[in-house]
């Protein structure tokens, strides 16, 4: 069963367009915390008059294996934004893949589940159950992938910031199977204008998607990824914009701020303009952010 299942991670898909790129499903069996999906549900993939793939109703998650010519030893799960709603595939997935196999990291785009009733028993906790297995994956076949296991990191973006962020606190809820008692805490986070807070400065729209229309005061809390930082918690590049008028600035000014009072390492961005959803590329200003991400991943040797 082990070598059917490991033999699945190199079966190329439609979805490739290159070489470096393999789909692999994160589960091989059943999908924790799933029912049977009506008839009339299916995923859907579309692209807007802006030129964005958004991919809803997500029923079998994924990773996207973006491998670089030459691996560094260096991984990152890349979690694509849209307010648990939507996934916004490409501008915060495989775009960013692409760059950081330009580095010599391996990219993993996560496919994850989006909260709906209709196929969960509880549809709060599978995007973090799929964030939690796809570190699982990741660092359990690091070896497949020329990885180092102690270079795992996690990214995301606007809401996919919020399930990076999630998977960062809340990296010892074993809510997936983990027999082997593998570390599922990523060795540093990368949030850009990320969903945080579920308090006063949420998003109302990933809170409604993900926790419903009357969230206890319990699932706020568990939620609100500033409340639950330690000593632990990993070292976190946070990129954000102070117009942004979706998700409020504050949200990565309350994440920094308790980074710092528990001394974990932190490097923040925050720019005059921008807005929010600018993926790679903010416009309003000179600086590259992912060119001093890339300074920071090197100051930190994980390049």
């Amino acid at each position: 069963m082990k070598k059917i299942y490991l033999l699945a991670y190199f079966i190329l898909t439609a979805f490739t367009q290159t070489k470096a790129q393999q789909v692999i499903p994160l589960y091989n069996a059943t999908i924790p915390g799933s029912k049977p999906a009506p008839a009339d549900f299916k995923e859907s993939t579309e692209t807007g008059t802006d030129g964005v793939l958004r991919i809803s109703k997500v029923t079998n998650p994924t990773l996207t294996v973006f491998t670089p010519a030459k691996a560094n030893g260096t991984a990152v799960i890349i979690c694509p934004g849209g307010g648990y709603g939507i996934l916004a595939f490409d501008k915060e997935g495989t775009l960013v893949a692409k760059k950081f196999a330009e580095l010599g990291v391996t990219a993993f785009v996560l496919k994850y589940r989006l909260p709906n009733d209709a196929i969960m028993v509880d549809k709060s906790l599978a995007p973090l159950q799929d964030a939690l297995q796809a570190i699982y994956l990741v660092r359990k076949n690091a070896g497949v992938w020329g990885i180092s296991p102690n270079k795992i990191g996690v990214m995301g973006f606007s809401a996919g910031g919020h399930l990076a962020s999630s998977l960062s606190v809340h990296y010892n809820d074993m809510k997936i199977g983990n027999q082997e008692n593998i570390s599922l805490k990523p060795d540093f986070s990368v949030l850009i204008y990320p969903v945080i807070s579920f308090g006063p400065y949420a998003h109302t729209g990933s809170v409604k998607n993900l926790l419903g229309d009357q969230p206890t005061p319990q699932q706020r809390r568990y939620f609100s990824s500033e409340m639950q930082v330690n000593g632990a918690t990993p070292p976190t590049f946070l990129v954000h914009a102070n117009n942004d008028g979706t998700v409020p600035v504050k949200n990565s000014l309350l994440y920094d701020e308790a980074l710092a009072r528990n001394k974990v390492p932190a490097e923040m961005h925050i720019y005059q303009e921008g807005g929010h959803g600018f993926g790679l590329y903010n416009r309003t200003t000179k600086e590259d952010w992912f060119e001093s991400l890339k300074s920071w991943m090197q100051q930190n040797k994980w390049l």
